[in-house]
């Protein structure tokens, strides 16, 4: 039996269990310290130093880099090996399916990458952790090396847009999927949520793994409520069975 393509949309509930925070969820930053938006909003953040100097601070403290995959991304990267065509849509920075072993050309990362940095001015682009090594030592807002301007995460921030080439690869896997699995997103946030709908109006069969309901449930051919780090291994061994791996 062929393989289908198999889509997958991740987004913040995916990481949890490696430790790394829900944004918007009931206890994430965004509710906890609305003032912490202000450091990864753009305007903010390239108005102002005092604001940068925050940013770097918050991102040399929460140790996101240190984070390790879970089971959950460990499964999506089992697929990928046991021969499925495996893409991975990702709203999230953290780096952590290509970590677990999804090759990079197989991963588009929506949001950026947290794991590096790039001047706003010359677009020059290097590693976080060589970036966060200066602020150790003691500079508060580290400019480019090559330039002199604005460093900043490699992430999408509040103000920014996404880039249109990984929004356009996403859009053609989502209509060319046979199966689309939405895993930790709560769907609500535009245009990345809006793929769900694509794909199953393009006959893909959607599955929603998600703690909280979403909008898009009514379309899926199956909603799952448990937690990521079990149910998606287990959703993900039974495709495989499925097409007889």
């Amino acid at each position: 039996m062929a393989r289908p393509l198999v889509a997958l949309l991740t987004g913040a509930g995916i990481s949890t269990d490696s430790g790394i925070a829900d944004y918007r969820g009931p206890n994430g930053l965004w509710r906890r310290d609305p003032e912490a938006e202000k450091l990864v909003t753009y305007a903010y953040y390239m108005g102002d130093p005092e604001i940068r100097r925050r940013s770097w601070l918050m991102r040399r403290e929460n140790q996101a880099l240190a984070a390790e995959p879970n089971a959950a991304h460990r499964a999506v990267a089992e697929l990928e090996r046991a021969g499925f065509p495996v893409r991975v849509i990702t709203q999230n920075v953290d780096g952590l399916h290509q970590l677990a072993g999804v090759p990079a050309r197989k991963v588009l990362e929506l949001h950026g990458t947290a794991r590096s940095v790039v001047c706003t001015r010359c677009r020059a682009r290097g590693p976080m952790e060589h970036a966060l090594a200066r602020v150790e030592a003691g500079e508060g807002d580290p400019p480019c090396r090559k330039c002199g301007g604005i460093l900043k995460p490699a992430t999408v921030m509040f103000g920014e847009r996404l880039d249109p080439v990984v929004l356009g690869d996403a859009l053609a896997i989502t209509k060319a999927c046979q199966v689309f699995i939405a895993v930790g997103s709560s769907l609500q946030v535009q245009p990345a949520a809006g793929l769900a709908g694509v794909a199953a109006d393009h006959g893909a069969r959607l599955v929603v793994v998600n703690a909280e309901p979403t909008p898009y449930d009514g379309l899926a051919a199956e909603v799952v409520r448990e937690p990521i780090g079990t149910a998606l291994p287990r959703l993900l061994a039974g495709l495989r069975e499925e097409y007889g791996d």
